[in-house]
C-alpha cells in the first residue's frame, strides 16, 4: 500500500470511528448509568494505551509535574466526555456533535482570553460559527435546554482542556500523555459512578457499545490519528473537525431513526463551514489537540 492510500485509510477511520462515537455514547447509556460509563470507559482505554506504550518500547516514566497536568488535563477532557454522556440522554446525537463541533471556536477565544493574536478571518469565522450555534440552540422534540446546554458546557470544557495540554508540562511520548490522562480522568470519575447506581444490567447492545468506545473510539482512533500527525500535513489532518459532524449526523438518522429540520440544516452548515474556516487560518501548534480521549 502506498503512503497516500495508507494516510487516506487513517484519515477515514478517524472521521468514521471519532464520529461514530456520538451513537456509540447513545446506545451506552442505554442501560449503564452515565458516570460508570464513561469513568470504567477510560480507566479500560488507558489500560490498553499502557500496554500499547511497552508494546512501542516506551515509558510511564514521568516527572511530577507532568503527571499533575496529566491529572488537570484528565478531569477536563475525560470530564468533558462525561458531560457529554449525560446530555446525550436527551439531545439527539447529530445535534450534539455539532454543538461539540464548536471546540475549536472556543480554542480561539480562550486564546484570545490569554492575549494571543487572531486573525481578522478566523475571528469572523468564530463569530459566524457562534451564530449558527445560536440556531442549533432552540430544542425540539425531545431535546432538553439542560441538555443542549450540557453539550455546550462539554466543548467548553474540552476546549480548555485543548488550550491546557499544550500549556501545561505533559509527557513528551504522546502515548504516554494519553495514557495517563484517560486513567487520571476514569479514576476520579469512577467513586461518583460506583456511588450513583445501584443494580446494573446492561444489555448486550449496551454493552457492546461500550466495548467499541474503549478499544474503537479511544484506541485504534487515538492511534490513528497521531500517525497521521507525525506523517501528513496538518491542514489534511485537521479536516476531521468537521467531517465528524457529519458522519454521526448520518448515523444518527440512519440507526436512530433521529431527524433534523431545516433550520438544523442551516444551523449545521454555518458551524461545520466557520469551524472548516478556523482550523485552516490558525497556525499548526493552535490546531494541534490532544485528541486521545475520544
Amino acid at each position: 500500500m502506498s503512503h497516500r492510500a495508507k494516510v487516506w485509510t487513517a484519515l477515514w477511520a478517524v472521521y468514521i470511528i471519532w464520529g461514530s462515537t456520538y451513537l456509540a455514547i447513545a446506545v451506552t447509556i442505554e442501560t449503564i448509568p452515565p458516570l460508570l460509563a464513561v469513568s470504567t470507559r477510560f480507566i479500560a482505554a488507558g489500560a490498553i494505551m499502557a500496554a500499547v506504550v511497552a508494546w512501542r518500547g516506551g515509558t510511564l516514566r514521568t516527572t511530577r509535574r507532568a503527571l499533575l497536568s496529566c491529572v488537570v488535563v484528565g478531569c477536563l477532557l475525560p470530564g468533558a466526555n462525561a458531560v457529554l454522556f449525560f446530555a446525550e440522554q436527551n439531545v439527539p446525537t447529530g445535534l450534539a456533535s455539532l454543538i461539540i463541533a464548536s471546540v475549536p471556536l472556543w480554542v480561539v477565544l480562550i486564546r484570545l482570553g490569554l492575549h494571543e493574536h487572531q486573525s481578522s478571518a478566523v475571528l469572523a469565522g468564530v463569530g459566524a460559527g457562534f451564530a449558527g450555534v445560536a440556531i442549533l440552540l432552540n430544542p425540539e422534540g425531545g431535546t432538553t435546554t439542560v441538555g443542549v446546554g450540557l453539550c455546550i458546557v462539554s466543548s467548553l470544557m474540552w476546549a480548555t482542556g485543548t488550550v491546557a495540554s499544550a500549556r501545561l508540562p505533559m509527557p513528551a511520548d504522546p502515548f504516554a500523555a494519553t495514557t495517563w490522562t484517560m486513567l487520571a480522568g476514569g479514576f476520579a470519575m469512577l467513586p461518583f459512578g460506583l456511588v450513583s447506581v445501584g443494580s446494573v444490567s446492561p444489555s448486550a447492545s449496551s454493552a457492546l457499545a461500550w466495548l467499541y468506545l474503549v478499544t474503537i473510539g479511544s484506541v485504534v482512533g487515538f492511534t490513528a490519528y497521531t500517525w497521521l500527525l507525525a506523517t501528513a500535513p496538518l491542514a489534511l489532518v485537521s479536516t476531521y473537525a468537521y467531517v465528524n459532524p457529519v458522519v454521526a449526523i448520518l448515523l444518527g438518522v440512519f440507526f436512530r431513526n433521529e431527524s433534523i429540520s431545516s433550520r438544523e440544516l442551516v444551523g449545521a452548515a454555518i458551524v461545520v463551514s466557520s469551524v472548516a474556516l478556523v482550523v485552516r487560518k490558525q497556525p499548526p501548534s493552535a490546531t494541534q489537540a490532544e485528541e486521545g480521549v475520544r
